[in-house]
C-alpha cells in the first residue's frame, strides 16, 4: 500500500455501493450506486483515481460485507485500471479491541463505523447505522467495542409487511407526514417503521447507559439516518459517512504499524 495520503474508499454494503476520495484528513462527499450497478461504480473509482496529483500515487482500498459484489468489483477495478485493491480485514487489519464471544465474527461496516466514531470523539460513543440494518453499538471509554444489537433497518420492515400480508401495499420508506397520527395505510406504515426505529434506539441507549454507568455520546450514519434522526435530541452527530472514514482510518494506523494492545478478556473478530 502506497504511504501518500490519496485514498479512494469503497464500502460495499448488501443492497449498495459508497465510494469517495480521502485526501489526509478529509473525505470527499461519497457517491452512491446500486449493487448490480458494476459500470457505473467502476466508473466512479475510475474519475477519482484520475483526480490524484503527479506526486500522488495513492491507494484503492475496499470494505465489504457483501463479498461476491465486492469480489466482482475490486476485479473490474483491477482490470480498469491495474491497480491492486486492498481489503480490509483480508489485507488490512482494523484496529480495534473488541470484547466479544470468542467464535464471533462481526460485520466490517460495524467495525469501522465504530473505528471511526472512537477516533473522532476519543469518549465512550453509541453508534447507530440505519441501512438494510438497523445496528446500535457500543464503544466503551478505553476504545473497546463491546458489540450491539441488530434489527431490521426501515425498507426491509416495510418490504416484509406488503410480502407477508395481503393487504397492505409497498411502500418506499420517507420521512412521515406530520401529525400524530397516520391517516393512510402507506402513511400507518411509514409511521410505524419511523417510530419503532427511533423508540428501539431509545430503549437501546438507555440499557447501554445504565450498563456502562454514563450516557455516552450517540452518533447516527448510514443511508437513512439523517431522515430518522435529523431531529432527535438523542443524536449527538449524524454523519452519513462513517465507514468511509473508518477504511481511511484503517489506512493510517496501517501505515503508522498501529495495532490494538493485547487483553485477556478482549478478543478480535
Amino acid at each position: 500500500m502506497a504511504s501518500d495520503s490519496y485514498l479512494v474508499v469503497i464500502s460495499v454494503g448488501n443492497t449498495r455501493t459508497h465510494i469517495a476520495s480521502v485526501e489526509g484528513e478529509a473525505c470527499g462527499a461519497p457517491s452512491s450506486f446500486a449493487n448490480d450497478d458494476l459500470a457505473g461504480a467502476v466508473s466512479r473509482v475510475v474519475d477519482l483515481w484520475g483526480r490524484r496529483t503527479q506526486e500522488s500515487s495513492g491507494s484503492i482500498l475496499m470494505a465489504d460485507v457483501n463479498e461476491p459484489v465486492a469480489l466482482r468489483l475490486a476485479s473490474a477495478i483491477t482490470g480498469q485500471l491495474s491497480e491492486e485493491v486492498y481489503r480490509i480485514g483480508n489485507d488490512i487489519p482494523i484496529p480495534m479491541m473488541v470484547r466479544l464471544d470468542p467464535e464471533t465474527i462481526t460485520g466490517t461496516d460495524r467495525l469501522l463505523n465504530a473505528l471511526a466514531a472512537w477516533e473522532s470523539v476519543k469518549q465512550a460513543c453509541i453508534i447507530v447505522d440505519s441501512g438494510t440494518a438497523v445496528t446500535v453499538d457500543f464503544v466503551d471509554g478505553e476504545g473497546t467495542f463491546h458489540g450491539g444489537a441488530i434489527a431490521p433497518g426501515a425498507s426491509m420492515q416495510l418490504r416484509a409487511m406488503h410480502e407477508y400480508t395481503d393487504a397492505l401495499p409497498e411502500v418506499e420508506f420517507c420521512s412521515p407526514q406530520s401529525g400524530a397520527f397516520g391517516k393512510s395505510t402507506a402513511e400507518a406504515m411509514i409511521l410505524g417503521v419511523f417510530a419503532g426505529i427511533r423508540g428501539l434506539v431509545w430503549r437501546l441507549v438507555e440499557q447501554y447507559a445504565g450498563e456502562y454507568g454514563a450516557y455516552p455520546m450517540v452518533i447516527a450514519t448510514g443511508g437513512d439516518a439523517e431522515t430518522i434522526f435529523g431531529d432527535d435530541e438523542l443524536i449527538d452527530r449524524v454523519v452519513p459517512n462513517l465507514t468511509l472514514i473508518g477504511i481511511a482510518a484503517c489506512a493510517r494506523n496501517a501505515l503508522a504499524g498501529e495495532t490494538p494492545d493485547a487483553s485477556d478478556d478482549a478478543s478480535s473478530s
